[in-house]
């Protein structure tokens, strides 16, 4: 199975890794007239951050800009889907970082590494 986002094959299997970070909560912290100390409001799960690094790779330059910008058309603000090639599913997750590196030929083909960072919004 390959990873996708939203239905997607927009990645390469080979050194794929994801780093998942903890749910966070949030909290409110209030002072009361009267009451020693303070209050904390719960506010409950506020999502993640999810990295998921990797390597893209194509036949040419002009084709893994292709690649590099099918991904970056994600970054949009809207909320996807993400399915692991180890079928994970995490739904709602928004692009907030994509930035690629070191790019280089290999053997036939050119690669660029490259880095997401997701931010999960719900957590289920």
């Amino acid at each position: 199975m390959a990873t996708t986002l939203n239905g997607h094959k927009l990645f390469d299997e080979r050194s794929l890794v994801f780093e998942l970070g903890s749910i966070d909560r949030d909290s409110i912290d209030r002072s009361i007239a009267g009451l020693d100390g303070m209050m904390a409001i719960d506010l409950g799960q506020r999502g993640r951050v999810i990295k998921q690094t990797g390597t893209l790779r194509a036949k040419s330059y002009a084709k893994l800009d292709e690649r590099i910008g099918n991904i970056a058309d994600h970054m949009d603000g809207y909320a996807y889907t993400l399915v692991t090639n180890d079928r994970r599913h995490f739904d709602n997750v928004r692009i907030d970082a994509f930035k690629t590196s070191n790019r280089r030929i290999s053997g036939a083909s050119v690669m660029a590494d490259y880095e997401i960072v997701y931010i999960q919004l719900l957590v289920d």
